[in-house]
Formats: C-alpha cells, sequence, structure tokens
C-alpha cells in the first residue's frame, strides 16, 4: 500500500489530504482563527457547578463556558490542584514531580461540589472541541502525545495500546518503559512503539517531559483563563498520527511549511527525509494529485461506487443514515445472494472510508441490501471490522440485525467535515450536482456499457454545457476514455434535454 500527504496551504487555511494508493481517505483543514484545537491545555478557572448532572462548566476563555464532569476530573484532581497552587505561590519549583508527593484519588462515586469551588484555578485539556451550539468538552487527566508513547502526569500506571496484540512485545514494551519512565508520570505505550528500540522511547519521552516543564513555567506567569500548551500544529500532528513505512510522498506547496514538514521528518524518520518535496507546478496541488475531483465526488448526497452501485448520506439531529443501493450494476454473480453481498462488500469499505473522510461522529445507521444467510451477514460485519481498523478514531460496530442494519457509533471530537458539492442550476433556479460528479456517474455506467455493446459504437446524448465540459482540454475526458477502452465515445449535444440528463445509445440511435 502507497501512502501520500498533500498539503495546500493558503494565506488563512492549511488543507491536509491523506491518499492510500491514489484514493482519498482522509481531509483535514488547520485555520488561523482555531482558538481550540482537541489536545489543548488551558490553564481555566471554574464557574457554576451543576450537582444534578454532577459537572461543572469551566471558562476557557472561549465565547461557550467548557463542560466538565466528575468522572472526567481523573482520580489524581487533589495532587493536580496542589501543584498548580504551589506553581502559582512559588514554593513548587521543581517541574519534573521527582519529589512531589501525590495525594490520594477522589472517590469515584463523589460530588462535583465536594472536590471544585467556583473560581477555583484548574489545568484542564480539551477531549472535544466546540460543536454547534456547545462549548468545547474537558478533561482534567492531562496526557502529552508523544510520536510513540503518552506522557500522564500524576500517575506512575503503565498503558499498552489494545491494538498491540502480541503477549511478549506488550511485555518486552513495559519492561523497557519501566526502566525509563520518571517518577509520579504514567505512560501509555502507543502501537507504532511495536518493535521499538530503548533509546528511540527514552528521546520521545524526554521530549513530553520537556513540553510539560515548558507548560508548567508558562503558568506561573499566567492569568486564568489562558492557553498554557498548545497541540502540535496539524502537519506535525498527523505525521505523528499516521506516519510509518508505507509513506511514499509528502508533497507541499508552500516553501515554509515544506521547511518545517521536512525537519520534522529527519527528526522522526531520518531515512524518509527524501520523500518530503516543493510542488512548483503552476497546476494547483490538489488539481495535480486529483485531490479536487475527489472531494467533489465524495461529499455529495450521493457516493458513486464500482460496479454501478451507490450510497445515499442523510444527515439528521439524532444520528447518521446511509442506504446501499446496488443501482443498475452488471451482474456477473450467479445468485441475488451473490449479488447482495458483493454489493455489501464495497458498501462496506466505501462507508468506512466516508465515515473517516467525513470525520462523522455519533450514531450511524448503515441500511445494507438485506441477506438470508447467516454466514454472508457474517462476512460483511467481518469485513466492515476490518475496513475500519484502519480509523484512529474510537468506534464501535454492531453485527447485522434481521433487517440488515448495521449500528455503529463513533466518537465525535471535531465538528464534521462538510463541503459542498452543488452547483446554481443554469436551466432554472435551485442548484444541481457539479458537472464532475455526474462525470463520475456516466463513468460507472460506461464500463457496462462498453462492455455490453461489444464492438458497436457507442454515442453520448448529454445538455451542451456537459458535452462542451467531456471535452475540453487536452488529454480530454473524451480521450481518456479513448486510451482506456481502446473505442471512441461519440458525443452528441442535445438542447432538449436537463442539465443532469444523459443517455446512452447505438449509432442507429436505439
Amino acid at each position: 500500500m502507497k501512502t501520500e500527504l498533500i498539503i495546500r496551504s493558503s494565506s488563512s487555511d492549511i488543507d491536509f489530504a491523506l491518499l492510500k494508493d491514489g484514493k482519498l481517505i482522509e481531509l483535514n483543514k488547520e485555520t488561523n482563527d482555531n482558538k481550540i484545537s482537541v489536545g489543548d491545555i488551558f490553564l481555566a478557572k471554574t464557574g457554576k457547578t451543576l450537582t444534578g448532572l454532577n459537572a461543572a462548566f469551566v471558562n476557557v476563555g472561549y465565547q461557550k463556558d467548557g463542560f466538565l464532569h466528575y468522572h472526567d476530573l481523573g482520580a489524581q484532581l487533589l495532587s493536580l490542584s496542589k501543584f498548580i497552587k504551589g506553581v502559582n505561590t512559588g514554593k513548587q519549583k521543581d517541574f519534573t514531580l521527582k519529589n512531589f508527593h501525590l495525594e490520594k484519588d477522589i472517590d469515584k462515586g463523589g460530588k462535583i461540589n465536594d472536590v471544585l469551588k467556583t473560581g477555583q484555578n484548574l489545568l484542564v485539556q480539551i477531549v472535544k472541541e466546540p460543536i454547534s451550539t456547545k462549548g468545547p468538552r474537558l478533561n482534567s487527566e492531562l496526557s502529552i502525545a508523544g510520536r510513540f508513547l503518552v506522557l500522564v502526569p500524576f500517575s506512575n500506571r503503565i498503558s499498552v495500546s489494545q491494538k498491540i496484540e502480541d503477549n511478549k512485545e506488550k511485555e518486552r514494551l513495559k519492561r523497557l518503559i519501566k526502566s525509563i519512565k520518571p517518577k509520579n508520570f504514567g505512560v501509555i505505550i502507543r502501537t507504532v512503539a511495536t518493535g521499538k528500540k530503548v533509546a528511540e522511547l527514552d528521546r520521545d519521552l524526554e521530549n513530553s517531559l520537556e513540553r510539560w516543564v515548558s507548560m508548567c513555567k508558562q503558568i506561573k506567569r499566567s492569568q486564568a483563563p489562558t492557553k498554557v500548551l498548545s497541540e502540535l500544529n496539524r502537519a506535525h500532528s498527523i505525521l505523528r498520527d499516521v506516519f510509518n513505512d508505507s509513506f511514499t510522498n509528502i508533497m507541499v506547496d508552500d516553501e515554509q511549511l515544506y521547511i518545517e514538514v521536512k525537519d520534522y521528518i529527519a527528526e522522526i524518520a531520518p531515512e524518509k527525509e527524501s520523500i518530503v518535496k516543493l510542488h512548483k507546478s503552476s497546476i494547483p496541488i490538489f488539481e495535480k494529485f486529483g485531490v479536487e475531483r475527489q472531494i467533489k465526488t465524495s461529499f455529495g448526497k450521493t457516493v458513486s461506487m464500482t460496479k454501478g452501485a451507490y450510497l445515499v448520506i442523510e444527515h439528521t439531529e439524532a444520528l447518521h443514515v446511509i442506504d446501499v443501493n446496488s443501482g443498475n450494476r452488471s451482474n456477473k454473480a450467479k445468485s441475488q445472494a451473490e449479488t447482495a453481498l458483493e454489493v455489501n462488500l464495497i458498501a462496506a469499505s466505501e462507508t468506512a472510508r466516508q465515515l473517516q473522510l467525513r470525520d462523522m461522529g455519533g450514531i450511524i445507521v448503515v441500511d445494507f441490501i438485506d441477506m438470508h444467510k447467516a454466514e454472508d451477514r457474517q462476512k460483511l460485519y467481518e469485513h466492515l471490522r476490518k475496513e475500519m481498523s484502519f480509523d484512529r478514531t474510537k468506534h464501535k460496530i454492531l453485527p447485522p440485525s434481521k433487517f440488515g442494519l448495521i449500528q455503529i457509533t463513533r466518537q465525535r471530537v471535531r465538528p464534521e467535515m462538510v463541503i459542498k458539492t452543488r452547483e446554481p442550476n443554469p436551466n432554472k433556479n435551485g442548484e444541481v450536482e457539479a458537472p464532475i460528479i455526474l462525470v463520475d456517474k456516466i463513468e460507472h455506467e460506461l464500463d457496462k456499457v462498453v462492455s455490453f455493446k461489444n464492438n458497436e459504437k457507442v454515442v453520448l446524448n448529454v445538455h451542451p454545457f456537459i458535452a462542451s465540459y467531456l471535452k475540453q482540454g487536452y488529454p480530454s475526458i473524451q480521450v481518456r476514455w479513448f486510451l482506456k477502452y481502446k473505442k471512441w465515445i461519440k458525443i452528441l449535444p442535445r438542447d432538449a434535454y436537463q442539465y443532469l440528463e444523459y443517455r446512452f445509445k447505438k449509432q442507429n440511435g436505439s
């Protein structure tokens, strides 16, 4: 598998497109005005407590107060409060916690009024960005993520990612971390730490410890509410979380950003530094790598798949609904059951991609085509789990119901990625899908038509605007079809056609 990261920079935003074998699987955006990101740590001030919810509102300097539940305070809240007070008064000068005495854990079933007071200074971390009318979701059990390890202050626990299944490797990593772990700091071992040597792990741990000490120095001279530690910029955090040996290309169109990314790769994987390249072409970087086209064809209400099948994605206030349709696909399967299974497996792969691409969270219900065999439903369930195993976001998948529905819950930590793909209708008022989306649908049908017509000539009748779009440039879409199918597809404009209307015909017009 070949993985590429394409980074597009503008005056206010930076867009990150992650491609696997040329297919867009993740799209991220970093804006200069984004004051709150997941992972940021704030010196905040507690506000009103809600005894009924056992939670408190906390002022982090955002227009809406953050929400902090009792269960998100962390067992060592008393140690954290004592540390902050010591730093503010100047009594706590050693930020490495070597000689710090940990307080007892707070009661798991306690009340928020017993441990927090209104107006109290508290360190909190963003675990969910503001979404819609809600403020950020907060946590005071702090963690600082490195490439291989996550550092957890006021703890002595060592835990290993559940995705590391080899027990021998788990024990090896635990043993190594125990020998290098600083006192009064817990460590979570990430999946990418598999097979790493102690020197690499120690360097990563030292980097995180330096960030913690630097943050503590800032607390002393800060007034709440204020941000005291920023999550790495989006380029670094994406590379930290997803970079592996499968990366073959990192392309950047901004020289300053190119230098930053190159330096970061040189630090975490020196042998891969050469894959970072500066895009100098006059063609925009997203156009050059086919990202723009994939964005337009992937974010609409209807998403085309191979062999004529397609998904319809609907959003409601409570959940997301995805409907699987077989369309007018070429049916080479022997039976209806085989057709349903084949379409469902294709749809499962595309569903996993769509959830990651759009960063859809909450409850997702997928209505697959009905399958009567229990073994087919099990195959679908296992295939969907496998496809979603690459998704870094926490999720849970339930087995198919009797009606063919699969329910998925996926953690929502950022607002969903929504991109408008419709354009003004040139025929009348309202909007229609962009031409490139219509072309995508035509191409899926063309696979079937060309094989079905054999040696007969194929004529495509379309609206004049679409005909011009298919013929423009070199190589035009029409020329690319000729190179692919070794057959010339004649395109005839039809003034009477609606914008989205098209017909495949034989040469005699039938």
